[in-house]
């Protein structure tokens, strides 16, 4: 079994309204791939870069006159596996959908390539759906027209 894996915690509350800044938060919060645990409950895996993005997420929470609390923890008690599974989950869900437009006639290479580096950027626990997608991508860029 893996060691216990180190992870980041963000709660987080801002103002009702503007409403501009509640979608914010949520739109950073889904593009770093974080898991959300309940409303405002966030949770990614530990490491240098999440944890500047956390920090940096914090920072922006405070400016627009929220409050916001980071943790880094282990989980003590439980099996980690569903945690890291809801990740997985989330990521494959779009590598499927990369792999579903890279069968059509008609498909945009470049904007699949730029999907895919998104989706490997929160990618954490290295899906082998995700190598499959970067063999399927280099195939396609091999194709002949």
């Amino acid at each position: 079994m893996d060691p216990p894996h180190t992870w980041l915690l963000l709660s987080y509350k801002v103002p009702r309204e503007p409403t501009a800044g509640r979608v914010y938060v949520w739109r950073k919060l889904k593009q770093l791939g974080a898991i959300a645990l309940q409303d405002a409950f966030w949770v990614l895996p530990a490491a240098v870069h999440t944890r500047e993005q956390f920090r940096w997420l914090a920072s922006e929470i405070s400016e627009l006159g929220g409050k916001s609390t980071l943790w880094e923890s282990r989980l003590l008690e439980g099996d980690e596996t569903h945690l890291i599974e809801m990740f997985t989950t989330a990521t494959d869900k779009d590598y499927r959908k990369i792999l579903a437009d890279l069968r059509k006639k008609r498909r945009d290479l470049p904007s699949l390539g730029r999907k895919y580096q998104q989706l490997l950027s929160q990618d954490y626990f290295r899906s082998k759906l995700g190598a499959q997608v970067r063999q399927a991508l280099l195939a396609a860029k091999g194709d002949k027209p």
